[in-house]
């Protein structure tokens, strides 16, 4: 068989998909019947089940200080169990497999320890595996920085990896196949009457991701829109028609296609900052410095030339971002700094919203009816976020679910 004239796809599984030895057999019957309708396949895998969390166990009865690059030593080695199991696997079921570290695979990123990005793909080595008619099995969650270390791409890193890989491939698709049979309209452990969603723009998809929806890696969304790669999201579990993320879909009609609810946030708030210019630039540029993301900056103009500074910060950056905020308050006399981690942020989503002016009316109006205080507000062009306190979280995503989505039609 000519591989090299072949369509190439990559396949992603998750730590769940290969969380067992029945599991990776089942995986690797998989890989065959792909490779077998005649593609050359690229596969890359997570760690196996709970590997990652019981590798962060044994690191914090270790010691409680965090060492990020020995960290990313250790997280690394459970992509690194996986690929060679798989590859066992597959070539006891008589398909031609060949295991990739990220060193080998050509992955190289750079940044902060356990959030690496990566800058390029040097793919010669899989490509040439693949020409042969081999299945390119290669390490998700990670890459090789240009000092030789290993770093980690976040949690979640996985899905990255096989995008970026299908673009560096020109792979004509990227199917990450999961836990899950597809991108629903929220979080089914919280509401019951929740609803797959067969197609959704790239641009609807980065936005859940980031506002707090598990699905998938919001970095990896926003790699796939960049190179036009569509991405299918589905089970590996059980054969049923999943969700396809790609450029201008026909959707099904709805408005809001998503509310997602993220428990896992703070708020900081500075107080009487002076209102003088370049105070908030030198501020954020200290918090990015150490790494830190924030969200929903709102600034308030106060009396007397002072302001303060609200925003988000994920709850596993808030020590960061406290030192930072001490310190930077003791340096320009600001009055202080308050911390809230009893919050969460609760988000419609939706492509039609910036067209319906009636929308943030509507979700204000049913969370008053619930009788949910709103925080903060802040909106774009497909989304409308609130910030209320944690223990109204999961009420407020049922409340709104129902009302925007509820017995719709798909």
């Amino acid at each position: 068989m000519d591989w090299e004239k072949l369509p190439i796809t990559v396949l992603k599984f998750g730590g769940s998909s290969v969380a067992g030895v029945e599991r990776l057999k089942h995986v690797a019957e998989i890989i065959k019947k792909r490779r077998d309708a005649g593609a050359r396949v690229a596969v890359v895998v997570s760690a196996m089940g709970s590997t990652t969390d019981d590798l962060l166990a044994l690191a914090s009865d270790v010691t409680t200080e965090k060492h990020g690059r020995e960290l990313d030593q250790l997280l690394a080695t459970g992509e690194q169990q996986s690929v060679a199991l798989l590859a066992l696997a597959l070539n006891h079921n008589g398909v031609p497999a060949q295991s990739f570290t990220a060193f080998q695979a050509g992955i190289k990123a750079k940044g902060f320890p356990m959030e690496g990005r990566i800058y390029e793909i040097l793919p010669d080595a899989v490509e040439a595996a693949l020409n042969k008619g081999i299945v390119a099995v290669i390490t998700g969650f990670q890459a090789v920085t240009d000092a030789g270390d290993v770093i980690t791409l976040g949690r979640g890193g996985s899905d990255l990896s096989a995008v970026a890989f299908a673009a560096a491939l020109g792979a004509s698709s990227c199917c990450l196949l999961k836990d899950v049979t597809g991108i629903m309209t929220g979080d089914p452990h919280v509401i019951s009457n929740t609803k797959k969603l067969r197609q959704i723009d790239f641009n609807e998809c980065m936005q859940i991701t980031v506002l707090g929806a598990k699905v998938l890696q919001a970095r990896s969304v926003e790699v796939a829109a960049r190179y036009e790669i569509p991405l299918y999201v589905g089970s590996s579990f059980v054969e049923e028609e999943g969700t396809w993320v790609m450029a201008n879909p026909v959707t099904e009609g709805l408005i809001i296609k998503s509310v997602i609810q993220d428990k896992k946030v703070a708020k900081i708030v500075l107080l009487g900052v002076p209102d003088i210019p370049g105070i908030a630039a030198r501020f954020f540029a200290n918090l990015a410095e150490k790494g830190v993301g924030v969200e929903m900056i709102i600034q308030n103009n106060m009396r007397g030339g002072m302001n303060d500074i609200g925003f988000l910060v994920k709850k596993t950056d808030l020590e960061t971002a406290s030192q930072v905020c001490r310190d930077f308050c003791r340096e320009i006399d600001a009055q202080g700094v308050s911390f809230d981690t009893e919050i969460a942020r609760i988000s419609i989503v939706g492509a039609g919203i910036a067209n319906h002016p009636e929308v943030p009316a509507k979700m204000f109006s049913t969370l008053a009816e619930a009788g949910i205080n709103i925080d903060m507000i802040a909106s774009t062009a497909i989304a409308v976020t609130c910030v209320v306190a944690s223990s109204h979280a999961d009420e407020a995503a049922r409340e709104l679910h129902e009302h925007f989505i509820g017995e719709a039609s798909f």
